[in-house]
């Protein structure tokens, strides 16, 4: 039987994106956050999270998508990297989802220019792509490509 991987899904616009969930901390509704002055236009800012101060970045502007409507507020998924936690802002989180290592695809060119430096590869879930994130490069507000 093949290995089977678990991934924490979460949505933005119509793309389903995953991240090991081994990596997630934990998900929660959106928290008011504290902007830092000259930051990285992808850092939205601070939360403060039961005394733990963690970074907000916004997901939608690092991987050069058009803001989330002002009506709607964005989810927190609490990632562990290796310089620490860090908060994914997404526009709605979805389930667990185990997918057998044997349906892993590299990147299709069909995904955008903007998801192929942060977009590991993907599998075919529910007649969708759900792309790996390589949350490593997502947090990495300092590398690549950053939206403005």
């Amino acid at each position: 039987m093949a290995d089977q991987k678990q991934f924490c899904t979460f949505y933005l616009d119509n793309h389903i994106f995953g991240v090991k969930v081994e990596q997630v901390q934990k998900v929660f509704r959106y928290q008011e956050v504290t902007k830092v002055p000259l930051a990285p236009p992808v850092v939205r800012g601070l939360i403060n999270l039961r005394g733990q101060i963690i970074t907000a970045i916004d997901l939608r502007r690092r991987l050069g998508m058009a803001p989330q409507p002002e009506d709607k507020l964005p989810m927190n998924v609490l990632l562990r990297t290796e310089d620490g936690v860090v908060s994914l802002l997404v526009d709605e989180i979805g389930d667990v989802l185990e997918v057998s290592e044997e349906g892993y695809e590299r990147s299709p060119e069909t995904i955008p220019q903007e998801f192929r430096e942060l977009v590991l590869g993907v599998y075919k879930v529910q007649c969708k792509l759900l792309l790996i994130l390589d949350s490593e490069k997502a947090v990495n507000v300092n590398a690549g490509i950053l939206a403005t």
